[in-house]
């Protein structure tokens, strides 16, 4: 590959050192240098090619730090039970009578994404809504935080659950004053049923991941972490062949543990661990609590109008055992931690050892980070544990959070401002497709929400919270970068990957309230251009 000068531009590099330039140099699919122009042609060769940017917007390529591909891309074939296309359980309701009709009778009606803030009825669904859409086939709705799932009659029948069937460990199956089950199954329960639902063919799993691989390079994405898997399978080699057929982007893997943990030879090929490929292992995932939304993340304090304060999920077994293999594997350990109670657990687990892991990036990082106390942010900081957190959560399910936690609560989730001020690890990602946003992986309304602190019906979500945009970018290219421990991933920086984006317009100087409104008009990964204006480029 030739090199080539990038001219005539506004460059964001996230490299502190270096923070700002008007040109930069690309060789091989990596950068030379980035500076001001005359260090620039200083460097050039007599061929080298050039690109005059016309005065736009560079920044180095989003990294989301936690999501769920897998999942992401199977939900593209399922109900939405979301704005725009959802906005009552009456057109849910009528949305899943459309979809048996589609389909015939018998197969599983799915769909996702419901959110009882949002439905106009400002109530959750139940079995009774569902059968009124599907009576004679199995439904199955999971709710926006991907901890909840609601159910037909017909899949309780079909899954043995009935009004004598025990909450299993770390789940909750709802019942109402009767006894009865009402199809809610939060937690561990929401496991009961995926026994018989459908596994989507090897085939079509890797078909959906090559499409889902152009919408993420269309919003500038360049790295992703898939924080689990949903079953007893291996993602990896679906990335694997992904990848074969043209999904660009670099995945590092986790593996949750809950269902490999009982099996005494389940090994992770050493191979898997280098960083430097494009698909890699990172590590483990375990699960301690649930969701704000969904009323199960495991506070300090009840929920509001309420006594209840959530669910602890992860038992000691899955903790103690996690820990021995990642230590004994030198690989990350990562948590899903909201509540307070549920960060304080693995933190002080996390606490009492000595980094174990052979890279730069932490050995456990917790997952989400709710309320944190204070005691856990200092723990933290002094051991280099890192926090993955998403700014979307205050932003697009603002109503939930006022109902279970009220206004003055709601203003102290996600301190994103107080964390680094403390000196935390910190980085910003979607956890897409779990939030309640139409376009869940899209970048820039996550960075509006971090930077506002308000919420997309302007609720004040508490502004001494949040952060400039030169700080939201860095904690969503560069930290997000160094916590997952992507390879010279996360800054336009000598020596790193040639992963870029060329903005539509000045992220940097359009009012806060604006950034949602921002696009990707080009996207490069390691040199090449990938994607301009709609139109994809094979690499």
């Amino acid at each position: 590959m030739k090199a080539c000068i990038y001219e005539n531009g506004k460059i964001f590099t996230s490299d502190k050192e270096n923070l700002y330039g008007e040109a930069m140099l690309v060789e091989d699919g990596f950068i030379r240098k980035v500076g001001k122009a005359e260090e620039i042609e200083k460097l050039a060769s007599q061929d080298c090619q050039r690109v005059d940017l016309q005065g736009h917007r560079v920044i180095p390529g989003f990294i989301d730090a936690h999501m769920h591909p897998m999942m992401l891309a199977d939900y593209s074939r399922q109900i939405s039970a979301l704005p725009p296309k959802i906005h009552s359980i009456e057109e849910l309701i009528q949305a899943i009578r459309e979809k048996r009709e589609e389909q015939g009778p018998g197969k599983w009606c799915l769909g996702w994404g419901y959110d009882e803030g949002k439905f106009a009825e400002r109530r959750s669904i139940n079995r009774w809504d569902l059968d009124k859409g599907c009576s004679d086939s199995p439904v199955s709705i999971i709710r926006t935080c991907g901890h909840i799932r609601c159910v037909n009659s017909k899949a309780l029948e079909i899954a043995g659950i009935d009004r004598n069937t025990p909450d299993p460990e770390g789940g909750e199956i709802e019942r109402d004053e009767n006894g009865e089950p009402t199809g809610v199954l939060k937690e561990n329960a929401r496991n009961l049923v995926t026994p018989f639902m459908p596994v989507s063919e090897k085939e079509e799993a890797v078909e959906n991941l090559v499409e889902l691989g152009k919408l993420l390079t269309s919003q500038g994405i360049v790295a992703v972490t898939d924080m689990g898997n949903l079953d007893e399978g291996d993602n990896y080699p679906l990335y694997q062949e992904a990848a074969e057929k043209g999904f660009l982007q670099e995945i590092g893997v986790y593996y949750m543990w809950d269902f490999f943990m009982d099996k005494e030879d389940f090994q992770i090929p050493q191979e898997r661990f280098d960083k430097k490929q494009q698909i890699f292992v990172s590590g483990l995932k375990l699960i301690g609590d649930g969701s704000v939304s969904g009323r199960t993340a495991w506070m300090a304090e009840p929920y509001l109008d309420s006594d209840s304060c959530g669910i602890s999920v992860c038992n000691e077994k899955q903790m103690e055992t996690a820990v021995d293999f990642c230590k004994k594997n030198h690989c990350q350990l990562s948590m899903h931690a909201m509540g307070t109670k549920a960060i304080e657990r693995v933190v002080d687990r996390a606490a009492r050892e000595e980094k174990w892991n052979l890279g730069p990036e932490p050995y456990v990082r917790v997952e989400h980070i709710t309320l944190p106390s204070e005691d856990s942010i200092e723990k933290a900081a002094g051991k280099g544990i890192g926090f993955v957190t998403q700014p979307i959560f205050l932003y697009a399910e603002i109503e939930s959070y006022l109902k279970n936690l009220g206004t003055e609560r709601m203003k102290t989730c996600y301190p994103v401002r107080h964390l680094l001020d403390k000196g935390v690890r910190l980085c910003f990602s979607t956890d897409a497709p779990a939030t309640s946003w139409a376009v869940p992986s899209d970048p820039f309304p996550n960075i509006k929400g971090a930077v506002t602190r308000k919420a997309y019906d302007g609720t004040d979500c508490g502004q001494e919270q949040g952060v400039d945009i030169e700080t939201a970018l860095i904690l969503y290219t560069r930290e997000a970068g160094e916590m997952a421990g992507f390879d010279r991933l996360g800054q336009l920086k000598e020596g790193y990957k040639a992963d870029f984006l060329i903005l539509d317009r000045d992220i940097l100087e359009i009012p806060a309230k604006e950034i949602d409104q921002v696009r990707v008009a080009e996207t490069y990964i390691g040199g090449r251009r990938v994607y301009k204006e709609g139109k994809f480029f094979p690499f």
